[in-house]
Protein backbone atom coordinates (compact mmCIF):
# COMPACT_ATOMS: atom_id res chain seq x y z
CA UNK A 1 0.00 0.00 0.00
CA UNK A 2 1.39 3.60 -0.86
CA UNK A 3 2.32 5.42 2.35
CA UNK A 4 2.86 2.79 4.62
CA UNK A 5 5.93 2.13 6.85
CA UNK A 6 7.78 -1.43 5.47
CA UNK A 7 7.59 -3.97 7.99
CA UNK A 8 10.75 -5.08 9.66
CA UNK A 9 12.93 -4.97 12.62
CA UNK A 10 13.81 -0.98 13.62
CA UNK A 11 17.64 -0.93 14.50
CA UNK A 12 18.52 2.23 16.30
CA UNK A 13 22.45 3.43 15.95
CA UNK A 14 24.51 1.95 18.33
CA UNK A 15 26.71 4.52 20.02
CA UNK A 16 29.82 3.01 18.33
CA UNK A 17 28.72 3.56 14.93
CA UNK A 18 29.28 7.10 14.78
CA UNK A 19 32.49 8.83 16.12
CA UNK A 20 32.43 10.61 19.49
CA UNK A 21 32.47 14.21 19.49
CA UNK A 22 35.96 14.22 21.62
CA UNK A 23 37.46 11.84 18.56
CA UNK A 24 35.87 14.35 15.96
CA UNK A 25 37.25 17.14 17.51
CA UNK A 26 40.54 15.69 18.03
CA UNK A 27 40.88 14.47 14.16
CA UNK A 28 39.76 18.00 13.24
CA UNK A 29 42.40 19.75 15.49
CA UNK A 30 45.34 17.13 14.13
CA UNK A 31 43.67 17.83 10.41
CA UNK A 32 44.41 21.21 11.06
CA UNK A 33 47.98 21.03 12.73
CA UNK A 34 49.10 18.87 9.58
CA UNK A 35 47.28 21.16 7.12
CA UNK A 36 49.35 24.04 9.14
CA UNK A 37 52.83 22.06 8.89
CA UNK A 38 52.40 21.18 5.02
CA UNK A 39 51.89 25.01 4.28
CA UNK A 40 54.95 25.96 6.38
CA UNK A 41 57.06 23.17 4.21
CA UNK A 42 55.50 24.84 1.33
CA UNK A 43 56.16 28.28 1.72
CA UNK A 44 59.45 27.50 2.55
CA UNK A 45 59.55 25.41 -0.60
CA UNK A 46 58.77 28.76 -2.27
CA UNK A 47 61.23 30.59 -1.21
CA UNK A 48 64.38 28.13 -1.77
CA UNK A 49 62.46 27.91 -4.95
CA UNK A 50 63.12 31.87 -5.17
CA UNK A 51 59.84 32.77 -5.18
CA UNK A 52 59.01 36.54 -4.35
CA UNK A 53 62.89 37.37 -4.58
CA UNK A 54 63.80 41.14 -4.67
CA UNK A 55 64.76 42.08 -7.95
CA UNK A 56 68.09 43.90 -8.29
CA UNK A 57 68.55 47.24 -7.29
CA UNK A 58 65.28 48.85 -7.41
CA UNK A 59 64.18 46.15 -4.48
CA UNK A 60 61.74 47.32 -1.76
CA UNK A 61 64.51 46.85 1.14
CA UNK A 62 63.46 45.06 4.16
CA UNK A 63 59.35 45.75 3.47
CA UNK A 64 59.28 44.23 0.30
CA UNK A 65 61.05 41.17 1.97
CA UNK A 66 58.60 40.86 4.69
CA UNK A 67 55.28 41.24 2.60
CA UNK A 68 57.04 38.37 -0.06
CA UNK A 69 56.94 36.02 2.76
CA UNK A 70 53.65 36.80 4.01
CA UNK A 71 52.77 36.72 -0.15
CA UNK A 72 54.46 32.96 0.13
CA UNK A 73 52.42 32.09 2.97
CA UNK A 74 49.41 32.89 2.03
CA UNK A 75 50.05 30.99 -1.59
CA UNK A 76 50.88 27.73 0.48
CA UNK A 77 48.10 28.36 2.43
CA UNK A 78 45.93 28.08 -0.37
CA UNK A 79 47.75 25.21 -1.98
CA UNK A 80 47.19 23.42 0.70
CA UNK A 81 43.46 24.16 0.42
CA UNK A 82 43.62 23.04 -3.36
CA UNK A 83 44.72 19.97 -2.22
CA UNK A 84 47.88 20.23 -1.59
CA UNK A 85 51.37 17.63 -2.69
CA UNK A 86 49.49 14.81 0.03
CA UNK A 87 51.18 15.97 3.28
CA UNK A 88 49.00 17.04 5.52
CA UNK A 89 47.52 13.35 4.95
CA UNK A 90 50.33 11.25 5.27
CA UNK A 91 50.97 13.20 8.62
CA UNK A 92 47.37 12.92 10.02
CA UNK A 93 47.39 9.20 9.51
CA UNK A 94 50.77 9.20 11.59
CA UNK A 95 49.52 11.41 14.16
CA UNK A 96 46.04 9.43 14.30
CA UNK A 97 47.81 6.14 14.98
CA UNK A 98 47.29 4.85 18.43
CA UNK A 99 50.96 3.97 19.71
CA UNK A 100 51.31 0.49 20.21
CA UNK A 101 50.41 -0.93 23.63
CA UNK A 102 53.51 -0.53 26.23
CA UNK A 103 55.01 2.22 24.22
CA UNK A 104 55.44 5.54 25.68
CA UNK A 105 56.27 9.04 23.42
CA UNK A 106 59.20 9.08 25.25
CA UNK A 107 60.46 5.93 24.23
CA UNK A 108 59.82 6.34 20.73
CA UNK A 109 62.02 9.54 20.70
CA UNK A 110 65.31 9.18 18.97
CA UNK A 111 68.05 7.92 21.62
CA UNK A 112 65.12 5.80 23.45
CA UNK A 113 64.38 9.44 25.62
CA UNK A 114 67.66 8.63 27.47
CA UNK A 115 68.94 12.60 26.56
CA UNK A 116 70.32 14.02 23.88
CA UNK A 117 70.79 11.13 21.00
Amino acid sequence: MPGTIPAGPVVAPSASDAPRPAARGREAALMRAAQALEATFLAEMLKDAGLGAVPGAFGGGAGEEQFASLLRTAQAEALVRAGGIGLAERLFAALSRDPPAGASAERDLPGGGDGPG
